[in-house]
């Protein structure tokens, strides 16, 4: 048997991978600066909403991955 041809768009492609995941990374955490700068430029009547939204968000989160798990 003959071993499989290794094609160079397979070693370009593993090279690449890391690279998207960080920028993929880095445009996250923009994204998440911005929006809590804009969070905390509309002041604390906001800010109270937003971290009940927030925390209930990663309650259903935790829950969910939780329920998963246990299947």
């Amino acid at each position: 048997m003959a071993a499989s041809p290794v094609l160079a768009a397979d070693a370009l492609f593993s090279l690449l991978t890391p690279l998207t995941q960080l920028l993929i990374g880095v445009l996250v955490l923009a994204a998440v600066v911005v929006s809590v700068h804009r969070l905390f430029m509309r002041g604390p009547t906001r800010m109270g909403g937003a971290m009940l939204i927030v925390g209930g968000a990663l309650v259903c989160v935790a829950v969910l991955s939780y329920l998963v798990q246990s299947l």
